[in-house]
């Protein structure tokens, strides 16, 4: 994850391989219930960072080359797209409860869209960072970008050329272990 940038665009080209590249997640019933907005505009970009960053100018920040990034997108998840799918003949659960869902499988896949860009941006050898948009500035967000209520914002993702930037502290505990995290056979 990266959390300082250039301040330069990203080619217009390498947005759209990074979005192609997120529609070939995995889908529950091949629901694909997810949108992404896309912000590359520089006027777009501030009106993001007012909407879910509104004090950035007033409080120091630990990573300020993050408002830099050249492009955001934010992943959207679409739960009534999976309600619907499910209430098809072939799925047979016209009712739409969504208690039948073990997990919200609209946002693990949305999630899962979003890694995808996330991978795509490293192989396209730019810097990215996914973070989440706090559920008290989720309604200034809409607001900005006319998102409609039935489209849950998963996060965003910064994504830019990357620039010099300062390791993380939380870098400095390491990467879990395969014996700490796997466990074969039984817990």
């Amino acid at each position: 994850m990266v959390r300082a940038f250039e301040d330069r665009p990203v080619e217009p080209a390498v947005v759209d391989r990074l979005l192609e590249h997120a529609l070939h997640a995995p889908s529950a019933g091949f629901a694909q219930g997810w949108a992404f907005l896309v912000l590359t505009e520089p006027a777009d970009r501030a009106r993001f960072w007012d909407a879910v960053f509104p004090d950035r100018h007033d409080q120091p920040f630990a990573h300020p080359g993050l408002f830099a990034a050249g492009c955001l997108i934010v992943p959207l998840s679409h739960k009534q797209a999976y309600l619907d799918r499910y209430a098809e003949p072939d799925k047979a659960w016209a009712d739409g409860d969504e208690g039948r869902w073990p997990v919200p499988y609209w946002h693990m896949d949305t999630a899962m869209a979003s890694m995808l860009i996330l991978l795509t941006a490293v192989d396209e050898g730019l810097g990215a960072l996914y973070f989440a948009i706090f559920g008290q500035h989720v309604s200034a967000f809409r607001t900005a970008f006319g998102v409609p209520e039935a489209y849950t914002p998963i996060g965003a993702i910064a994504v830019g050329h990357r620039a010099r930037d300062l390791a993380s502290p939380s870098l400095q505990r390491g990467r879990r272990g395969l014996d700490e995290v796997v466990h074969r056979g039984r817990w």
